[in-house]
């Protein structure tokens, strides 16, 4: 774990925070290489895929309603409930994002403009397996689709060696209302659903995050399906003053590092006192967390930085841009404003990331490894497409004829400009 003084980082330092996630040019290769065969030879290269990759014999590449049934069976009733309820909370969020379906604005007597939303005919969510099955994943990829009108969801998971899925994962696909489920994972996945094979739907857009196989194949496949944006290893940055709890700190950094070894944990502090507190802490909770190993391997990639000021820390992180913003200071929203660049922003010190991972409402799948520069976190938005209207009279058309014709004729595009005329001609 580094532990440094901003001033003191080296630009190598600086760099390897900043620069994180694994380089997708590097996999490109293998990861075309197997959208091909994919895309040849449909359900036969998914069979040879999840025996290579997850060692597993598939029969059946669906999941049956039975399988489903029985799912739900399995779990107890309480957990269950929770799952629900968590549920509700992610729909009731993305429910308060929908737009109005149509909307028109009076431009002028005579032109109305507006736009009109429409759902996306058929989506393809993503859920990782493979070290833990993630049904909030399930429901944050599943209900916001379902919620902007979707007709067809599908999902797609990694199963295990027995050539199941875990139930848990089924039963919050059965909660979130996917309409087919299927036991493929990693590149084949991808493929799969943006292609399409003899089982597997093709959909209009893939969503839901995954390693760096995963997001390179999503990258590869833009051609035939749109996706989200690139979704990888998880990660967090803390901005902390001396008013921040240094216990509470360290759990949510051990918390972030159990998802991964690639996992990326920073806590960007004015307060020497707490960056010592909060780097013994982190050494300590490590040692007892019941995943130490994968613990472990991810602080390496972990970070305790002294800043000299809060306006550095707001610069480091707008900089770092993370997928996780937690902010643990005494004036809160004067660091909300000048947050530019976050995936999902925590705010306290009781809003850790693990109340969005599940049960808060927000959406867990953000934009990683500094994308969220340029990228929003999974909304309502991304299932949806808008298309602009224009409802014009010819008192309308009249206002705008003369500067129509102008810039049409400058542009030497005469037949645009006629197309008005013939209007005005009787």
């Amino acid at each position: 774990m580094l532990y440094k003084r901003i001033s003191e980082m080296s630009r190598e330092e600086k760099d390897r925070l900043i620069r994180r996630g694994g380089e997708l040019a590097d996999v490109r290769d293998t990861v075309a290489s197997i959208l091909q065969d994919v895309r040849q030879n449909g359900d036969a290269a998914l069979r040879l895929y999840t025996g290579k990759f997850d060692g597993a014999e598939l029969g059946a590449i669906e999941v049956s309603e039975q399988e489903m049934d029985e799912a739900m069976q399995s779990i107890d009733a309480s957990l269950l409930k929770h799952l629900e309820f968590a549920a509700g909370n992610i729909r009731k969020f993305h429910q308060a994002q929908m737009p109005e379906k149509v909307w028109f604005m009076e431009l002028s007597p005579g032109i109305e403009l507006g736009q009109k939303f429409t759902p996306l005919e058929s989506v393809g969510a993503y859920v990782p397996g493979g070290r833990a099955s993630y049904p909030s994943t399930a429901l944050m990829t599943i209900i916001p689709a379902k919620v902007a009108g979707v007709r067809n969801v599908v999902m797609c998971t990694p199963p295990g060696a027995d050539g199941r899925i875990n139930p848990l994962t089924l039963a919050a696909a059965r909660i979130a209302g996917a309409d087919h489920v299927y036991k493929v994972g990693g590149v084949q996945a991808i493929g799969a659903m943006a292609y399409g094979t003899e089982t597997v739907l093709s959909v209009c857009k893939i969503v839901g995050p995954g390693n760096v196989y995963v997001t390179a194949a999503k990258m590869q496949v833009r051609d035939k399906a749109e996706i989200d944006f690139p979704a990888g290893p998880s990660e967090v940055l803390i901005i902390a003053d001396d008013s921040a709890d240094a216990r509470m700190a360290a759990s949510d950094i051990i918390a972030q590092a159990e998802h991964d070894p690639n996992a990326v944990s920073v806590l960007v502090t004015t307060s020497a006192q707490l960056a010592e507190d909060v780097h013994a802490e982190v050494l300590g909770q490590a040692a007892r967390t019941a995943r130490a190993e994968i613990v472990r391997s991810s602080l390496a990639n972990a970070a305790v930085i002294l800043a000299g000021s809060l306006e550095e820390c707001i610069g480091f992180s707008n900089d770092f841009a993370p997928e996780h913003l937690e902010i643990m200071v005494s004036e809160p929203d004067y660091v909300l404003e000048r947050i530019e660049n976050a995936g999902s922003i925590f705010v306290g010190n009781y809003a850790p990331v693990p109340v969005g991972d599940y049960a808060s409402g927000t959406n867990h799948v953000l934009p990683t490894a500094g994308y969220a520069k340029i990228y929003s976190g999974l909304n309502i938005s991304h299932f949806m497409k808008s298309a602009s209207i224009q409802r014009i009279s010819k008192q309308g058309l009249e206002t705008l004829k003369d500067a129509v014709i102008s810039i049409a004729e400058k542009e030497g595009l005469t037949g645009h400009a006629d197309s008005i005329r013939t209007r005005f001609s009787n």
